[in-house]
């Protein structure tokens, strides 16, 4: 019975029939063959050859475990952690995959070690985790080759191990598992556990990406926007980022409308930029932070829409929350010109402060000019060299500029024409005009420099 229904499934010696398979594994199954209750169990769980009966499937797993058979042990397992059939019991799935993998199954390993770890049915347990990922892994599972590499990554249930991750990401990704081939690829792109190979981290993105694997679409475009790994095609970046878009990529909207605000890999269109500008700043509850800031910048500027500077405050303040200090900077010039809010020069300075101490060189000259005119705050010539500097040495041409300024006047710093001369030729060679005629001033007068009447003319 149990052969013939073999035949009938396999179409071996006969043509292939889903339901006389299933009524000769029914036949099999009540006369005690163990086998053919498994796949009579498996028949109910997948609807073939008979309408989808859960209930009936777990029952067949049971019969078969009580029979002997290991391999229904695991799936009996998986019926208690999903309700598939029965009442979920955790505790019992626990139970059933420890059992399946004692009796040396390797998906049972794998579920088992992911109970350890997740604490489901059992008290969480990283060692042990570990321990059954390996085991697992041992056997071939690929899930848990790369699970007990993110183990060694992140030193989870064992020594933090870069060398024996990257051995079994490459195990698993050459034995085809997407997930591992983009941690894989990442190994190579960040020289972890083996020395950094912008190439081989380029073939890997390839591959998890012509998988389906979302964020390995993105990376791959950021490589060929880039020329990293790779020849430098700004066509094929713009593909990937479609489909890294058409997967649900916050981070692929915002980049797709950069290509299309500059034309890269696409032809030019505003309409689309700004359209997927407001989807990534849109999407999910926090929405993408520069693309936030980018919609500000369309509405600030009427880029493609009307020009909207309260719709460009909320978004400044949108981006704001996320930690955006571009648009903690821009947010302070709102509210220092009353654009899309009301004027407020402390809000002002709060926020250019803020800006300022997060890292902002925009911010940091910007904060430097109101402890110089007193704006928002008291008038303060210490602090205000001491943001310019910061500005400065950040690469700020107007903040290098005024600087020079400071250190030729001799305001808070004593008069030091060598370094006035040192920042006004740094933002000149920078292209800073006003600082190009500074120059040309020092070289002409003979202040913090030899006179040099031929370079003055050059500056001037």
């Amino acid at each position: 019975m149990f052969n013939l229904a073999n035949r009938y499934y396999n179409g071996e010696g006969t043509e292939k029939n889903l339901e006389k398979a299933f009524y000769w594994y029914q036949k099999a199954a009540k006369n005690g063959c163990t086998d053919a209750m498994y796949n009579l169990a498996i028949f109910y769980k997948n609807g073939e050859g008979t309408e989808k009966n859960l209930e009936k499937a777990f029952y067949w797993y049971q019969k078969a475990v009580q029979n002997g058979c290991t391999y229904a042990i695991n799936n009996m397992a998986i019926c208690y952690k999903n309700g598939e059939g029965t009442e979920k019991n955790l505790e019992k799935a626990f139970y059933w995959h420890q059992k399946a993998a004692e009796n040396g199954n390797e998906v049972a390993m794998f579920n088992l070690a992911n109970s350890y770890y997740d604490g489901k049915g059992t008290e969480k347990n990283l060692e042990k985790a570990f321990y059954w990922y390996q085991k697992a892994a041992e056997n071939g599972n690929e899930k848990a080759i790369n699970n007990l590499a993110i183990c060694y990554v992140n030193g989870v249930g064992t020594e933090k191990n870069l060398e024996k991750a990257f051995h079994w990401h490459q195990k698993a990704a050459e034995n085809g598992y997407t997930d591992a081939m983009f941690n894989l690829a990442m190994c190579y792109k960040n020289g972890e556990g083996t020395e950094k190979n912008l190439e081989k981290a380029f073939y890997w993105y390839q591959k998890a990406a012509k998988n389906g694997y979302t964020d390995a679409m993105f990376n791959l475009a950021i490589f060929y926007k880039n020329g990293v790994g790779t020849e430098k095609n700004l066509e094929k970046a713009f593909y990937w980022y479609q489909k890294a878009v058409q997967n649900g990529c916050t981070d692929a909207m915002n980049n797709m409308a950069v290509c299309y605000k500059n034309g890269e890999g696409t032809e030019k269109n505003l309409e689309k930029a700004f359209y997927w500008y407001q989807k990534a700043a849109e999407r999910d509850q926090n929405g993408y932070t520069d693309a936030m800031f980018n919609l500000a910048m369309c509405y600030k500027n009427g880029e493609v829409t009307e020009k909207n500077l309260e719709k460009a405050f909320y978004w400044y303040q949108k981006a704001v929350q996320n930690g955006c200090t571009d648009a903690m900077n821009n947010m302070a010039v709102c509210y220092k010109n009353g654009e899309g809010t009301e004027k407020n020069l402390e809000k002002a300075f709060y926020w250019c402060q803020k800006a300022a101490e997060n890292g902002n060189k925009k911010a940091m000259s910007n904060l430097a000019i109101c402890y110089e005119n007193g704006e928002g705050t008291e008038k303060n010539l210490e602090k205000t060299l001491h943001w310019y500097q910061k500005a400065a040495e950040n690469g700020d041409n107007k903040a290098m500029n005024n600087l020079a300024n400071s250190y030729k006047n001799g305001e808070e710093t004593g008069k030091n024409l060598e370094k006035a001369f040192y920042w006004h030729q740094k933002a000149a060679e920078n292209g800073y005009t006003y600082a190009m005629f500074n120059l040309a001033n020092s070289y002409k007068n003979g202040e913090g420099t030899e006179k040099n009447l031929k370079k003055a003319f050059h500056w001037n």
